[in-house]
């Protein structure tokens, strides 16, 4: 039976009194879950699999702000914002990275303005040196951490997000 003929059918027997409006919801919902994917909603992912591809995407999501060294230049920058914004609503537990890895992208940033500020001080070539070693140690050490289930928040980080 088609995901269609088994709402049909639910309509008839809500609309025959056979069952209420709260019963109709649940038979509905119970159905749209469990058909197949392309039919209704999108299904949920469960349990262990939804922990599994959390700590993946959130992985992804902080090695991905290195990808501007390794790719192209600045995709280190929107990599993490792009994989926050299109799955932090199928992956709830990601929200938390997405929004650390933020916070230390635009904390990263204000630095770097900063320390080439201060290269005319001649202080400003160590600042520059230490904050690439951040920038690369920082998204190892969180993608390592993610893949434990562990959420890790950036040291030196504003909180804008």
């Amino acid at each position: 039976m088609s995901v269609s003929d088994e709402l049909e059918k639910l309509q008839q027997l809500r609309d025959s009194g056979a069952i209420d409006d709260a019963e109709y919801a649940a038979a509905k919902a119970k159905v749209l879950n469990e058909s197949p994917a392309g039919y209704g909603e999108s299904p949920t992912i469960a349990g262990d699999e939804l922990e599994r591809a959390t700590r993946q995407w959130a992985m992804l999501l902080h090695l991905s702000a290195l990808a501007g060294i390794v790719l192209v230049p600045g995709a280190g920058l929107v990599g993490p914002i792009l994989i926050w914004q299109i799955k932090k609503d199928q992956l709830p537990g990601l929200d938390i990275h997405g929004r650390n890895a933020t916070n230390w992208i635009i904390s990263f940033l204000i630095y770097c303005v900063i320390s080439g500020i201060c290269v005319l001080a001649g202080i400003g070539v160590l600042m520059l040196l230490a904050l690439a070693a951040c920038g690369i140690a920082f998204p190892i050490i969180a993608a390592v951490k993610a893949s434990t289930g562990e959420v890790w928040k950036y040291p030196l980080t504003i909180e804008f997000v």
